[in-house]
């Protein structure tokens, strides 16, 4: 990371990051802890959780690793006082949490309907909701949304995911207009193809890549830490007069 931009602003700056653990979450975390930022994160899984946090100590300060389900809200409302109570009120929100898990069409019951908007919708709303108070209280702050290009390029077998997504896009602009005043800003990341753990287990075949890399403008897989990056720059105060935009970080796929 060392040629890359350092961000004075992130130094000691209290963050929060959902989905925290593993994947693009985990990256991200890395990453803010990389800069001197005070990071919380939250999660399912708790072994990886833990883990990262340990592994994170010797980089920088060490992260808060807060085990809980983005589904229930009171669980994560107390997550985000918790979070306040250990480094202060949030100046910067990652909703990074999701799972595109693939269905059919007539597969879907309305509980799956409900459960998967809970895991990949609901909960954005309802942290940006938590935290707001506190970062009005603090001065401001930046609330980084996660949508996903799979909409944009109408993938197969992910319907809830995929609505789910697109309504994130929605909710990142209304959220600009109605916290704007409390000096809040709120834009949307929509990363491409990110080669995660899961992702390449799942679904990188050697086909599937030969074909990412005919349709992508720049010839190479993205990570992680190319997704970080951008998330970095929208909660520093280099983008303190950018809000309500989507910024896509797929390598020219879209």
């Amino acid at each position: 990371m060392s040629d890359f931009a350092i961000y004075p602003s992130l130094n000691g700056r209290a963050v929060l990051v959902s989905g925290g653990a593993s994947g693009i979450g985990a990256g991200i975390v890395e990453h803010f802890v990389a800069q001197g930022s005070r990071v919380a994160f939250l999660d399912l899984d708790a072994a990886a959780g833990a883990a990262l946090a340990e592994k994170l100590a010797a980089s920088g300060p060490r992260p808060l690793f807060l085990p809980c389900d983005l589904r229930d809200v009171g669980a994560l409302r107390a997550a985000v006082a918790a979070a306040a109570a250990a480094h202060g009120p949030a100046r910067v929100l990652v909703n990074n949490a999701a799972r595109d898990d693939r269905h059919e069409v007539a597969d879907v019951t309305p509980e799956y309907w409900d459960e998967r908007v809970a895991t990949n919708l609901r909960h954005q709303f309802f942290l940006a909701q938590a935290v707001a108070p506190g970062m009005a209280a603090a001065g401001g702050g930046s609330i980084v949304n996660f949508g996903s290009i799979s909409w944009h390029l109408a993938q197969p077998r992910m319907t809830i995911y995929e609505s789910c997504k697109a309504a994130v896009e929605g909710l990142t602009r209304a959220l600009a207009r109605d916290l704007g005043p409390q000096k809040i800003r709120a834009n949307c990341v929509i990363p491409g193809w990110i080669m995660t753990e899961r992702q390449v287990a799942l679904w990188l075949t050697a086909e599937a890549e030969r074909q990412l890399m005919v349709d992508q403008c720049l010839k190479e897989k993205l990570y992680p830490a190319d997704v970080a990056r951008m998330v970095l720059w929208l909660a520093a105060e280099d983008s303190r007069l950018v809000s309500a935009q989507n910024f896509i970080v797929d390598g020219g796929w879209a």
